[in-house]
């Protein structure tokens, strides 16, 4: 005596599997694509030598290469920078602001940048850079 599996009785009950696979696969890459924040100004971060730890950024300036203006992954004008830091500043006089600003940015702009976050009651200010190749030379 010969006993066979039962045969599914329709089409539907043969794709179920795959469904499910196709599902689970969806939701990894969901879990495991980009998590970190883009700006929302194409900025290449002038490179440097010094390397330092990574920190929780509170509040984040991005500066263009064309002066562009970015707070909150939002472009803003000056303007708009400036009341938006001075009332985040009033709430928080000992937050740390995080300079992004593009290698390609004129110099002057930057250090515009920098007054105008000085006069807005900024204290403590990083300046976001990338860390140098290194050529495996010691």
């Amino acid at each position: 005596m010969r006993f066979d599996p039962p045969r599914p009785n329709s089409d539907d009950e043969r794709i179920l599997p795959l469904i499910n696979v196709v599902f689970l696969l969806l939701i990894f890459f969901m879990l495991t694509g980009q998590l970190s924040a883009i700006d929302p100004i194409e900025v290449t971060p002038p490179v440097s030598a010094s390397e330092g730890a990574v920190e929780a950024r509170e509040l984040v300036v991005v500066l263009g290469a064309g002066g562009q203006l970015a707070l909150d992954d939002a472009v803003i004008d000056e303007e708009a920078l400036k009341a938006a830091l001075a009332e985040r500043m009033e709430a928080n006089p000992a937050a740390q602001v995080w300079l992004k600003a593009d290698g390609a940015a004129d110099s002057t702009d930057v250090i515009a940048l920098m007054e105008t976050l000085r006069e807005v009651g900024v204290e403590r200010l990083k300046l976001l850079t990338v860390p140098a190749a290194s050529d495996g030379a010691g």
